[in-house]
């Protein structure tokens, strides 16, 4: 497993699992395969409604929780910053931690327009010891300048869309450019883009004997991005971590990149300057 090391001096593995749709006793069973097979950075938010399968997968799992670096999200219902506070103590609480290795602002929501708030929250809570690292989600360059500008604190990560359809070159630069690491959430583009059924990549998979998966989460990897994938059988788990034993060369890199649609290739056409989350 390949590291990236953070702006605050902490470390992540290079491929994350993500948890979304992972609920109730079959969630649970999902996420302790993930952390059999290998995962120790689990991404979950208070939008998934599922942090009780996580913490007890946590809980029932033979892996020392040292060894688990736990992530969640902070809902645009908690933007106000005493609501961010209690909301980050409530979630460490349904989680049954004692911190949070993560914690990351979900939406910016600029219409709300409370998300400076929301950071100072954070930055607090992370000097409380509630948090590690923090960061932010789905932030525009624009975002993340008036953060940093009104608290001095930069975002150790920023997770955003990232994938074939949608490569958000120019955000995932910004983000290397302010030294903050970028996450990739829905690598696969979920089931609304049949990016594993791509054509294009087929020929590419097939050089390297691998599955059209392995090659998009490795075309992230060497492109400086932690993707967070979720899978609920053990066999596309640890095939998602067999991604480590070979590297794509400059050409076919660019080949992916072509791919690239623009804002047409967004999931689900959720832009952070308007989205409204779960609205």
């Amino acid at each position: 497993m390949e590291i990236f090391t953070l702006n605050d001096g902490n470390q992540l593995p290079a491929v994350g699992f993500g948890t979304v749709a992972l609920k109730g006793a079959s969630g649970v069973n999902a996420i302790l395969s993930a952390l059999n097979a290998g995962y120790r950075m689990i991404d979950t938010s208070t939008n998934y409604n599922n942090e009780g399968a996580v913490g007890e997968a946590i809980r029932r799992s033979v892996v020392p929780r040292n060894e688990i670096l736990v992530t969640s999200k902070l809902p645009g219902a908690a933007h106000a910053y005493d609501q961010a506070i209690e909301w980050i103590q409530e979630s460490l609480y349904r989680l049954g931690l004692d911190y949070f290795d993560q914690y990351l602002i979900h939406w910016p929501l600029p219409k709300q327009d409370k998300y400076v708030e929301a950071w100072q929250a954070l930055v607090d809570a992370q000097k409380f010891g509630l948090i590690r690292s923090i960061g932010v989600s789905n932030f525009l360059p624009e975002h993340l300048d008036r953060v940093i500008d009104a608290t001095g604190v930069t975002p150790a990560v920023n997770q955003i869309e990232r994938h074939p359809y949608f490569n958000n070159q120019a955000l995932v630069d910004y983000n290397n450019q302010l030294g903050i690491v970028t996450q990739a959430w829905s690598p696969f583009g979920r089931d609304k883009l049949d990016i594993l059924g791509e054509k294009a990549l087929q020929p590419i998979a097939e050089k390297y004997g691998k599955a059209v998966s392995q090659i998009v989460l490795r075309w992230n990897i060497q492109n400086g991005v932690i993707p967070i994938v979720k899978a609920a059988s053990y066999k596309n788990q640890v095939a998602n971590l067999d991604v480590f034993d070979f590297e794509l060369l400059e050409g076919d890199i660019a080949l992916i990149n072509q791919l690239d649609r623009g804002e047409e290739g967004r999931v689900e056409g959720q832009h952070p300057n308007t989205y409204e989350e779960f609205d």
